[in-house]
């Protein structure tokens, strides 16, 4: 049994799933979520419900056994740290220590408790048609979602996500992320538009008036801010409705771009992912993604 733990937001959960799924596929053996977490969270919930993942809640006494009945982190780490000290075939537990891919990944155990975010297509790349299938959305589009989803695939639709919200807010998150300025986007609203015929920009923000006031094109432009909370999955969904897709520093955009069908679409990235934070992200972009 490999088990996987759930944290962040819903973009963090799906990279946590489908690198957990790569590695239960390769062992031949189930996967299991730990959403224990998200009872300490006040802005984070489980989101995964929402797509048709093949994997069960892991229960208290299936966790403990990996990790032992005390879940402090400080605890986990010392036990993480110890278990580094045996071979790979006797761990319980296996943290991911960096941000960029993990050769060794594949070699971890067919019982194990992995904990990390695993953002890189690296992981899951070889099962991509299963990821596809089991990050497909369960609930069918309704309202204006539903309206809104018809402009999408009717027109040259290019997805532009702008995240600021907590990432301007909180003094923390600013530090480690950082936002994606206003060049970044009109240079590549200005290779969007010297590349596809017509473009429709679809728009989608936590800040929608910063959005109006300082993103100008001549090509049309609609926003999309009638998600929020809990219904965020429905911006993820109709991210992936778009053709080509202009992502902020987000795995929420990174996971909307990457779920989207079109074979020749077009996806912006942004060269620097994070602010202060230092991290190698040579492996988080798929080869064919523009990144500015």
């Amino acid at each position: 049994m490999i088990i996987t733990k759930l944290i962040g937001g819903i973009g963090n959960q799906m990279f946590q799933y489908a690198a957990g799924k790569a590695l239960a596929e390769h062992r031949g053996v189930e996967l299991k979520l730990d959403i224990s977490d998200f009872q300490f969270y006040t802005n984070r919930w489980f989101s995964l419900n929402h797509f048709n993942i093949n994997a069960d809640i892991a229960s208290d006494e299936e966790i403990s056994k990996f990790i032992g009945k005390n879940k402090s982190k400080s605890l986990m780490l010392l036990r993480e740290r110890i278990g580094r000290l045996l071979p790979l075939k006797r761990r319980k537990i296996y943290y991911e220590h960096h941000f960029h891919y993990d050769e060794g990944f594949f070699n971890l155990p067919s019982n194990i408790y992995i904990n990390g975010y695993w953002q890189s297509e690296k992981y899951f790349k070889d099962i991509k048609s299963i990821i596809l299938n089991d990050l497909s959305f369960k609930e069918p589009l309704e309202g204006l979602n539903n309206e809104i989803s018809v402009k999408i695939l009717s027109s040259n639709s290019v997805s532009i996500h702008i995240r600021r919200g907590d990432y301007v807010t909180n003094k923390i998150t600013h530090l480690t992320h950082g936002v994606c300025g206003i060049e970044y986007y009109i240079n590549a609203i200005n290779y969007i538009s010297k590349h596809l015929e017509e473009p429709h920009f679809f728009i989608f923000s936590d800040e929608p008036d910063w959005a109006k006031t300082n993103l100008r094109t001549s090509f049309p432009i609609s926003f999309v801010n009638h998600n929020s909370g809990q219904n965020d999955f429905e911006d993820m969904r109709l991210l992936s409705l778009c053709r080509h897709h202009i992502i902020a520093n987000s795995s929420f955009s990174w996971w909307g771009a990457w779920l989207c069908r079109n074979e020749n679409k077009i996806v912006i990235a942004p060269q620097k992912w994070f602010n202060e934070y230092k991290a190698d992200t040579k492996d988080l972009y798929p080869e064919d993604w523009i990144i500015l």
